[in-house]
């Protein structure tokens, strides 16, 4: 350790008088680091905006209802009045940055009846208030307006759906579904509005209604569900555990978005499997050419270790000037690394990444619709994984090339030919 500034300095002075050669290894090392940061935040910003999508306009991140529902989506498994004030107040203890929203729903499957025909149809009774915060439906409207308060008799359908069944904005329409007292019943309602997601398999089937003609019309005092969407999908897990203990004596379950959304789930990890694949090919390439750099410059100063061993470093100390230059390169390109990746990040912050010139205006993954323009998310926890990745593959690099030269022969190394 007496020796360890010296064997500093000497790396340094190697680093100096190879200035090229290790500005353009420091360079592939940064580069490399750069692009994992910025390509790691754009894809949580794609992953949390596909999750916001698909949660939105499905059963939140977190969802409420009685047992059996899931399978069985059937009345006869719906939440009494008690539980789904059971279930709300547990929502109102959640602890998250910003309060969570919570939508009572009243879901059944039925058919959706016209002059022109019929059509099987998932008809969801909701709040309008709310499930406009909620949900992205709202915001994709064709014609007319989404649901508000006070309205009764009516209803909001996918564009898709309208055309089959040739209606539009004022029509009327008839919703027919088993009630929860087993009988066939009817419900006469008129079109408010329409709307188109991209999505064919609610573009065609899913219709909101008020929430209190669902229940009028079904004979359901309680929900079919409770649906949470919270600030971020990182608050699903601890959120879903403090509700399960909050309503473990309601007989309610509750369950997170990666099981009421399978699909989404798959196709997130599908995503992020593809992700890594591209990271460790593309560290690969660095850290060859790490090691190409340090290792060539180990053959090209044979004589010059060979010298350091004659006047008294050994070979450990000789391996560790080289392993302390690798040292210095990973950490220089490191912070040059975060810089120039967070620097790129910014720019795309808050306009995002339009790719929409390169993809189908309809282009849908895990049963949501894809977004052209992806926005980076800056998180701690990704940019410290890519600097530790860098970190690790720099230092590993850099070990052959420090065992290479510890094993050289001083007398071998200063002959002259």
């Amino acid at each position: 350790m007496v020796r360890l500034p010296t064997l500093t300095w000497l790396a340094l002075r190697n680093l100096g008088r190879e200035m090229r050669r290790s500005a353009l290894t420091a360079a592939a090392m940064a580069m490399g680091l750069a692009l994992l940061i910025f390509s790691r935040t754009l894809a949580n910003g794609m992953h949390e905006d596909w999750i916001d999508s698909g949660v939105g306009l499905g059963s939140g991140h977190v969802t409420f209802h009685a047992p059996g529902y899931r399978d069985s989506e059937s009345l006869d498994d719906r939440m009494s009045a008690a539980q789904v004030a059971a279930s709300l107040a547990a929502v109102a203890k959640a602890e998250v940055p910003e309060p969570a929203l919570a939508s009572v729903r009243v879901a059944t499957r039925g058919l959706a009846s016209s002059p022109e025909g019929a059509l099987p149809a998932f008809i969801i009774g909701v709040d309008p208030t709310t499930e406009l915060a909620f949900s992205k439906l709202g915001e994709e409207v064709v014609d007319g307006r989404y649901l508000e308060d006070g309205d009764r008799l009516h209803a909001f359908l996918g564009q898709a759906l309208a055309e089959r069944l040739g209606v539009r904005t004022g029509s009327r329409m008839v919703l027919t579904a088993q009630a929860a007292p087993g009988d066939i019943e009817g419900q006469l309602v008129r079109v408010v509005g329409t709307y188109r997601t991209g999505i064919d398999a609610l573009d065609q089937t899913l219709i909101h209604i008020p929430l209190g003609t669902a229940r009028s019309w079904l004979g359901v005092e309680g929900a079919t569900a409770v649906a949470v969407f919270l600030p971020h999908s990182s608050y699903t897990d601890p959120v879903l555990e403090e509700a399960r203990a909050e309503v473990s004596g309601a007989g309610v379950e509750v369950v997170g978005w990666p099981e009421t959304s399978p699909d989404l789930y798959s196709a997130l990890k599908l995503d992020d499997g593809g992700d890594w694949a591209f990271h460790v090919i593309l560290f690969a390439i660095v850290a060859l050419a790490i090691l190409n750099a340090i290792f060539i410059s180990v053959l090209h100063r044979k004589r010059e270790l060979g010298l350091l061993r004659a006047l008294g470093l050994s070979g450990r100390e000789t391996g560790l000037v080289v392993y302390i230059e690798g040292i210095l390169l990973t950490f220089a390109s490191g912070i040059v690394g975060v810089g120039v990746g967070l620097a790129v990040v910014y720019l795309f912050l808050r306009d995002g990444l339009d790719m929409s010139g390169l993809m189908p205006s309809d282009l849908n993954f895990g049963g949501i619709a894809f977004d052209p323009v992806m926005v980076p998310v800056i998180e701690a926890k990704p940019v410290i994984q890519s600097v530790v990745m860098t970190a690790l593959i720099g230092l590993s690099a850099a070990l052959y090339p420090a065992w290479h030269a510890a094993r050289l022969d001083p007398a071998e190394t200063v002959k002259v030919d």
